[in-house]
C-alpha cells in the first residue's frame, strides 16, 4: 500500500501545482494554495479520524476498519489521509517552480518562435521545473514511512508501520522485530535516494555530462 500512498500523492500534487502555475491568481490557484496549506497544516492521523468520521460513521459510504476482503473501498480513507501532507507539498512545490520557470527568458524565447500550449510547458516549462521538485521527493516518501505507523495502527491494517508500533508498545519490546523493520526503513530510503539520483540524470543531461567529465578527470 506504501506505492499506492506515493504514486497517488506524486500525481495528484503534480495535477494540482501544474494547474495552479498555469491560472496564476485565477480561483483555481487560490484553491490549490489553500489546499496545500491544510495539507500542510494538519496531521495525517488527524484527517484520517476526520475521514472515518464523516464517511464511516455519518455517512456510511466507506469501512470504518480496514476490510481485507474489500480492500479497494477500505483503502480510500488510509490513502487519502497518507497522501495530503506529500501531496499538498508537491503541489506548492510544483506551482512556485513552475511559476519561476515561466517568468524566465528562455521560456518567453519559446513564446516568441511560435511554442504555445501543452509542448511549451512539456518541453520547457515542466522538465525544468521538476529538478527542484525530486530533491524533496526524498524526505516527502520518508514522511509517508513515519506516518504510516500511526495511521496503520489506528485504521487496523496490517502493514509495517503497525508492526512497528506493536512491536514497541507490547508488553515487552521486541528488539529483533524493531532491528529488523530499522533496518528495511534504512534500506527503503537508501532505494529511494538512488532512484532520485538517476531522476537527476534523466531529467538534467547536463548533471550526466559534469558526472563523466569529473570521472574523466
Amino acid at each position: 500500500m506504501m506505492y499506492l500512498y506515493i504514486a497517488i500523492a506524486l500525481l495528484v500534487g503534480l495535477l494540482l501545482g501544474i494547474c495552479a502555475a498555469l491560472h496564476r491568481g485565477r480561483f483555481l490557484d487560490h484553491f490549490c494554495t489553500v489546499f496545500s496549506i491544510l495539507g500542510v497544516c494538519v496531521p495525517s492521523y488527524v484527517f484520517l479520524i476526520f475521514l472515518q468520521y464523516n464517511f464511516a460513521y455519518q455517512i456510511p459510504l466507506l469501512p470504518y476498519f480496514f476490510d481485507s476482503t474489500n480492500f479497494l473501498r477500505s483503502s480510500v480513507i488510509p490513502v487519502v489521509s497518507m497522501s495530503l501532507f506529500t501531496m499538498s507539498t508537491i503541489a506548492r512545490f510544483t506551482r512556485n517552480e513552475m511559476v519561476e520557470v515561466i517568468d524566465s527568458d528562455y521560456v518567453r524565447l519559446a513564446e516568441s518562435k511560435g511554442l504555445y500550449g501543452g509542448r511549451l510547458v512539456r518541453r520547457h516549462v515542466l522538465r525544468n521545473a521538476l529538478i527542484p521538485i525530486v530533491t524533496v521527493l526524498a524526505p516527502l516518501v520518508v514522511d509517508l514511512l513515519t506516518g504510516a505507523l500511526v495511521v496503520e495502527k489506528i485504521y487496523g491494517i496490517n502493514g509495517i508501520g503497525k508492526l512497528m508500533v506493536d512491536a514497541i508498545a507490547g508488553e515487552g519490546v521486541d528488539y529483533n522485530y524493531v532491528l529488523a523493520l530499522g533496518i528495511l526503513y534504512s534500506s527503503l530510503y537508501i532505494g529511494i535516494m538512488l532512484v532520485v539520483d538517476i531522476l537527476y540524470g534523466a531529467l538534467d543531461p547536463r548533471i550526466r555530462v559534469s558526472a563523466k567529465g569529473g570521472a574523466n578527470e
